[in-house]
């Protein structure tokens, strides 16, 4: 399986909607090499655009020094998040992308013309609008743009898109979602600008070949990342035999990657993504998160005071499958402490305690009181991160109810040993299914409860709530 994120503008540093997308391609990727299954997890950054030029210019530095710093932050996200990823692309820096944005453009060269344009532009979104204000909520006026650029022959390929998403040749998750691009292509699709005058670029990007007066829209030199990311063998291996091809992304860049990306392929003759998984946004006091328009929320930072897990299980926990999330510190508190403190943690500490007490440590024979992984894998088929995670945590809650039915500090024999041994075949089972979710945890309880004889328990984890940090 190869798994993309979008790569974002590094006009800024990463927030915590950033992580949010990291990890679930990251717990993806995870469950399914769990499964034996091969997996390329693919991310990087988007350098190209002129908002990175923008950011430069106010903070009075080059623009290859900001970009550089910034996609630092971004690649530097691996360690405190524990992020798996394969490769890691920068636009600007990496040796074959430039080359292959080239060739992506001579491929559809019959599906492109010149002509003159004016239309109303927002740096945010890097997209002409009919109108404003900007629908991503971007708080700067559009920009009256008047000049001459490349144009795609889109509308050529509408009925062709229709029919890829009907057949669920190209599917897009979830429903609401995959219905949303649909009725847009339904509706009718016009030609898009491909380039963009090397003047306004300020002569930041790739210039279109042959045509140095212009150069490629950012989108266009941005989406191309997910082949020209995979040099050498690595193209004919994950892009054209590749089975199955996800891109993940946030709601508000569905259209560029179920709509214009499909149909440069399509015009080039190149094999097509087979997913499109689309979450909503994280909120801070309603509000989404973003870079510039404030709010943003530093995710190293809180690794820092909480930790990855508490992080991660936040985002995996918590935010839902469809509609947006809002963040905060005390429900990160909480639902740390509630799964994470009083769940696992305490369920952990019970069982290696009671195995020391009564059986010395030493193991008996047992099965787990349940049996997830088919939930867990049936929740992320359906790109539900919420559903599985609380699948994972039906093991800790029928465990947890088990010891409180069967007491065995009240039993003796073979129905204490029998208890025991299912209570630590469970815990074993816990750490196998929770590896994808939190990688951390998933290997302290595996060390916590591994081996013939169990050591002396050592908590897992402590409450957050009421500690300074």
């Amino acid at each position: 399986m190869y798994i993309t994120t979008t790569i974002p503008y590094v006009n800024a540093r990463p927030h915590l909607g950033h992580a949010l997308e990291l990890v679930q391609a990251d717990v993806l990727a995870r469950h399914h090499r769990r499964r034996g299954e091969p997996v390329r997890l693919q991310t990087g950054t988007d350098d190209n655009s002129l908002k990175n030029v923008l950011a430069a210019e106010a903070e009075g530095v080059p623009v290859r020094e900001l970009v550089d710093r910034n996609a630092a932050a971004f690649e530097g996200l691996r360690g405190p998040l524990e992020l798996s990823f394969d490769g890691f692309i920068r636009t600007s820096g990496h040796p074959g992308h430039r080359a292959g944005v080239e060739r992506i453009w001579r491929a559809v060269g019959h599906d492109l013309y010149r002509r003159h344009y004016d239309g109303l532009y927002c740096v945010g979104c890097e997209q002409f609008y009919p109108a404003g204000p900007c629908p991503d909520g971007h708080g700067e006026p559009l920009q009256a743009v008047s000049e001459e650029n490349w144009f795609f022959r889109l509308s050529r390929y509408q009925d062709a898109l229709a029919e890829l998403i009907r057949g669920g040749r190209l599917r897009i998750e979830p429903a609401a979602r995959r219905n949303e691009v649909l009725a847009f292509v339904e509706a009718g699709l016009s030609d898009i600008s491909v380039s963009r005058s090397a003047a306004r670029a300020r002569g930041w990007g790739i210039p279109v070949p042959d045509d140095p007066g212009q150069v490629v829209y950012v989108w266009w030199d941005a989406l191309a990342n997910y082949v020209t990311a995979l040099e050498g063998g690595d193209y004919e291996r994950w892009w054209v035999r590749e089975r199955r091809k996800a891109h993940l992304m946030g709601k508000g860049v569905i259209r560029f990657h179920a709509v214009y990306w499909p149909a440069m392929l399509l015009s080039a003759g190149l094999p097509l993504p087979t997913d499109i998984l689309v979450h909503d946004y994280l909120t801070v006091d309603g509000r989404k998160i973003s870079k510039s328009a404030g709010g943003a929320v530093d995710p190293v930072a809180l690794v820092d005071a909480y930790g990855s897990d508490a992080v991660r299980w936040w985002l995996l926990r918590e935010v839902p499958r469809v509609g947006d999330a809002d963040f905060t510190e005390a429900r990160l508190i909480a639902r740390h402490d509630e799964d994470l403190a009083n769940g696992l943690g305490n369920l952990v500490n019970r069982v290696v305690t009671m195995v020391c007490r009564f059986l010395d440590g030493h193991v008996p024979g047992g099965e787990p009181p349940a049996d997830v992984s088919g939930a867990v894998h049936e929740a992320l088929e359906d790109f539900d991160f919420r559903r599985a995670a609380a699948a994972v945590w039906t093991l800790v809650e029928e465990a947890n109810r088990y010891v409180d039915r069967e007491q065995p500090w009240k039993q003796a024999g073979p129905a204490r040993e029998r208890t025991l041994g299912g209570l630590v075949a469970a815990c074993r089972e816990l750490a196998v299914q929770l590896e994808p979710f939190l990688p951390t945890a998933a290997a302290r309880v595996a060390a916590a409860v591994g081996g013939d004889r169990l050591g002396p328990p050592a908590p897992l984890y402590r409450r957050l709530s009421g500690v300074a940090h």
